[in-house]
Formats: structure tokens, C-alpha cells, sequence
């Protein structure tokens, strides 16, 4: 293990705690290595950056957001399939 490199810790679900890091002058960050070999993140992978004020960033593959609205369009499908319909309701102004 190189130095500064922590070995990961797991939770429920296979989330990973992979230690801290430190934002540079510049604004980067550097992804810890076992983090990277766990997520399957390689170099030249795209990855979004999500915040929510309460509850910090999160890094996501472009791929792997695909998937779960897909997932999530899927389940809106079958939910909606077990949901009367609404009769039209006029404009709100």
C-alpha cells in the first residue's frame, strides 16, 4: 500500500468508506485508488458532480446515472400501469 493510502472500510450494501482527502489550490481532488478499482473508475471516465446542501457531493459515472434512470423509468411504468388516471385538470394560473 503506497503511503497515505488507507485501506478501506465497508458497510452495509458494500458502501465503502475510502478515508479523506484534500482540495487543492486548483479545486482538485484526488480519487483514492481503491475506490477507483472497487467503482470500476478509469482514466478518461466522465463523472458528474451532484450536491445537495444538506448532505454534501456525490461522484457518479455518466453511465451508471444512465442506468438508474432507466431503472427508475421503468418502475414509473409500472407504477403508472396500477394508478387510475386522472380526469384533465384545468390550468392553474
Amino acid at each position: 500500500m503506497a503511503a497515505g493510502e488507507s485501506e478501506a472500510q465497508y458497510g452495509p450494501g458494500g458502501r465503502g468508506f475510502y478515508g479523506s482527502v484534500t482540495v487543492s489550490e486548483r479545486g482538485q481532488i484526488v480519487i483514492p485508488a481503491q475506490a477507483r478499482r472497487d467503482l470500476g473508475i478509469a482514466p478518461g471516465d466522465k463523472l458528474l458532480v451532484l450536491g445537495d446542501p444538506e448532505q454534501g457531493l456525490a461522484l457518479m459515472t455518466v453511465d451508471r446515472l444512465m442506468r438508474t434512470l432507466r431503472g427508475s423509468t421503468d418502475l414509473l411504468s409500472q407504477i403508472q400501469g396500477h394508478v387510475p388516471a386522472e380526469p384533465d385538470r384545468p390550468a392553474e394560473e
